[in-house]
């Protein structure tokens, strides 16, 4: 059940403080808080639950504010609290009316909250932010008096779209494209390594399912799990073993699942329950099931391959992405697409944990421009991989200039050749500025390592780390802002001062 409380937004003076005095304005968690349109985007949150069973859920401003939070600081769910509990300003930001010496919730909440807030509603929180903070921004702009936007350093070219305004129709701004994989937090496979994993799971289920059906079954199957753990040790523990051993630990490791698998069934067909030792080994069961075949398949064939190749039992939704980098040639995590608007705002366009071609998105991406800016760009600075012919087909029909060299011949005249390197020079400086944002997403906000262990999860996160770049991007102009109006009232003060000193010298000089 959720119980939606019909108030509005918490100013930051009247939150009540028991030892006295009050919160700052200037507080950047306090700036933060007003960029946020919290009621706006309370329905998707609402919806998930049902009306008048259960107990009330937690609002939708402290699911989402511990989450901005967490990604922004780089803190673990139990340290999140810690932080929460200490600092009014985080209390504020979730939504409280008083600071309080409790925790609001339990770490253990914050799973729920990211199983709640899934990649598909924090992307639609993200751009719906970031229409709102634009907008707020430029409201103070407006209330200061100020008549040119890019005065104060505001974006001209990329403005949201408002929902049922008449935008023009020819193109404008920039757009910029790239993919990237995010590494998800599991020990580097090998298939040797896989195989004892799985043979620890079937020992595990083996010892949970004989007591239930000892009298009827009689001894316990053996296992040689002893034997198996020397088996694997012996080349595991090798610095460099050789390509025969290997194959001959493998076979061994299969071997040995394939007798505990044909144990279990035996089990189960004396009415045996896979659920005695939990709904989660049952699960793993399965994975150890399409691991089995899998590496049977690539045991017996020259191939190194295989679809959907599982490499990880407690994470079976990733799959290796071949990236072909100086650092590492595969990764094990999500492939995403992002899109950087001209004015540094970044949007996530497609997540997967199957590798695909990321050329395939171009269209994609152009079109969610125009949905959320109400025309296509001008421009899109993509790589190399993105330059098809059909991308380039729609790039023409649709006015869009995609960077890069023109197809065919080169052109004869030097003038038009060094125009042509000098616009194919500029673009790949702006395209600089993506590959930018995925190295701060990166090193800054949990990109380079994703320690959530569900799919749902881990694109949660992911999701999440987005929408707090731009929130950081925000949180840039509108102190931008303040600057530039700070220093326009110290000049204005100046200016007065001065004239006021005026009068009173000119007697003096007649």
């Amino acid at each position: 059940m959720y119980r939606r409380e019909p108030r509005h937004q918490l100013s930051f003076e009247d939150f009540f403080l028991p030892f006295g005095g009050k919160l700052s304005g200037d507080n950047r968690w306090i700036k933060l808080a007003e960029l946020i349109p919290w009621e706006d985007l309370e329905d998707d949150y609402a919806s998930q639950f049902c009306k008048g069973f259960g107990a009330p859920a937690k609002p939708f401003r402290m699911a989402l504010g511990a989450l901005i939070i967490k990604a922004r600081l780089g803190l673990t769910d139990e340290e999140l609290v810690e932080q929460i509990k200490e600092n009014p300003y985080l209390q504020f930001f979730i939504g409280l009316e008083a600071f309080q010496y409790s925790a609001p919730f339990d770490p253990s909440m914050m799973v729920y909250f990211r199983k709640r807030l899934p990649e598909s509603v924090v992307n639609d929180c993200n751009e719906r932010i970031v229409r709102h903070g634009l907008n707020v921004i430029r409201t103070a702009e407006s209330e200061a008096g100020e008549e040119d936007d890019n005065d104060s350093g505001m974006p001209s070219s990329d403005q949201p779209a408002q929902p049922g305004s008449d935008k023009a129709s020819f193109n404008q701004g920039t757009l910029l494209i790239d993919s990237t994989c995010v590494p998800a937090d599991i020990r580097y496979p090998t298939d040797l390594s896989l195989l004892n994993e799985a043979r620890a799971v079937t020992e595990k289920l083996i010892d949970a399912m004989h007591p239930q059906i000892r009298a009827s079954f009689g001894d316990k199957p053996r296992t040689h799990r002893k034997k198996a753990r020397q088996q694997f040790l012996a080349v595991a523990k090798k610095k460099r073993p050789r390509i025969a051993k290997i194959r001959k630990a493998i076979q061994q490791q299969l071997g040995h699942l394939e007798r505990n698998l044909a144990s279990i069934d035996a089990l189960i067909a004396c009415g045996g329950s896979l659920l005695a030792a939990g709904l989660h080994w049952y699960h793993k069961l399965l994975v150890v099931s399409e691991l089995v075949r899998q590496q049977r398949i690539l045991y017996h064939s020259d191939s190194r391959s295989i679809p959907d190749r599982i490499v990880s039992l407690y994470q079976a939704h990733i799959r290796p992405i071949v990236r072909g980098k100086a650092r590492s040639n595969v990764e094990f995590g999500a492939k995403i697409s992002v899109s950087i608007t001209g004015d540094g705002f970044t949007f996530l366009d497609r997540l997967s944990y199957s590798p695909y071609n990321e050329g395939e998105d171009l269209k994609a991406q152009a079109r969610a421009y125009r949905r959320r800016y109400g025309h296509y760009p001008k421009v899109i600075c993509a790589d190399q991989i993105y330059r098809t012919r059909a991308n380039r087909a729609f790039c023409q029909r649709h006015g869009i200039r995609l960077s890069g060299p023109r197809l065919g011949r080169r052109k004869s005249d030097p003038q038009l050749l060094a125009e042509e390197k000098k616009q194919f020079l500029d673009d790949q400086r702006q395209r600089n500025a993506v590959e930018g944002k995925i190295g701060q997403g990166k090193r800054r906000f949990g990109l380079g390592l994703i320690r959530e262990k569900l799919a749902v999860t881990q694109g949660s996160a992911i999701a999440l780390a987005v929408l707090v770049m731009n929130l950081e991007k925000l949180l840039e102009l509108l102190f931008v802002l303040i600057g530039f109006l700070l220093q326009l009232l110290i000049g204005n003060e100046a200016i007065r001062r001065a004239e006021e000193r005026l009068p009173s010298n000119q007697p003096a000089a007649a």
